[in-house]
């Protein structure tokens, strides 16, 4: 069994170290309970409402900045995994991006695919890869809020093995579905475990709205705000064949997809 927490926090904008000094001080009190994994929110080191280029520019921070190794030190000695947003700058480019902490490993990277037309990612690259990463607590999948909203990332992880989908969001007032329905809708349709973190407070004057949820494999809540916490066995999301009693009603979404009559664009 593996324990998973979602860290449902305000951030301080354009604050890295101000933000991981309170990522750290949460995997030291985390760890003495047990948890194996905790997941921030989008954005957390840096914020993510700005309205222009040059302040998009501003608030990023390179991969290798100095508040991502503050939270690695922390990992290795808490000996807990981390997920964590940031604001991305890499050269000319501009990427929302997730870090992936494991205790001793190298760091590795989620950049966001899907792109709404809101703060930061106004002005962000796609990213063009959806890995499924080896941790210690299993194959962990990650998504970053409005990826979430498009069904074949979600699919496209379940399919490459993961087991946990995390999802680090900003969920802005008016994108309720999002944690309402959509989510628990990604769970049970892939059989994964999925964990929502959202950000709670007003930036630039727009507020996040929280709901953060730990979901099982048929889209149940398991755990809620204001800090989801569950202890989840991720192999179970390898077993996509589910027995529904009492008349036995057998389905296996994965076995039972005929790929060769979907209809590619």
């Amino acid at each position: 069994m593996a324990k998973i927490a979602c860290y449902q926090s305000d951030v301080a904008f354009d604050q890295p170290m101000q933000n991981a000094a309170k990522a750290c001080a949460a995997l030291v009190s985390l760890s003495k309970v047990g948890v194996d994994m905790v997941i921030f929110p989008e954005a957390f080191l840096t914020g993510y409402c700005v309205n222009t280029v040059e302040d998009a520019r501003r608030i990023a921070i390179d991969s290798n900045d100095s508040s991502l190794a503050k939270i690695q030190e922390a990992v290795n000695s808490a000996k807990v995994s981390a997920i964590v947003g940031f604001a991305e700058r890499d050269g000319n480019l501009l990427y929302n991006t997730a870090a992936l902490l494991c205790p001793e490993v190298p760091i590795r990277y989620y950049r966001k695919t899907h792109l709404p037309e809101l703060g930061f990612d106004q002005f962000a690259t796609p990213g063009n890869e959806l890995p499924v990463f080896d941790t210690p607590i299993g194959k962990v999948g990650i998504l970053i809020c409005f990826d979430l909203r498009i069904p074949e990332a979600a699919r496209t992880l379940a399919l490459r093995g993961a087991e946990l989908i995390a999802i680090p969001t900003n969920w802005p007032t008016g994108a309720i579905i999002s944690a309402e329905h959509i989510s628990l809708t990604r769970a049970a349709e892939n059989r994964v475990f999925v964990a929502t973190c959202n950000r709670i407070g007003v930036e630039n004057g727009v507020e996040f709205f929280g709901r953060s949820r730990i979901y099982d494999l048929d889209g149940n809540v398991l755990a809620e705000e204001d800090l989801p916490l569950a202890a989840i066995d991720l192999s179970r999301a390898r077993d996509k064949r589910k027995v529904t009693p009492p008349h036995n009603y057998i389905t296996d979404t994965f076995a039972t997809r005929q790929p060769q009559i979907y209809e590619n664009e």
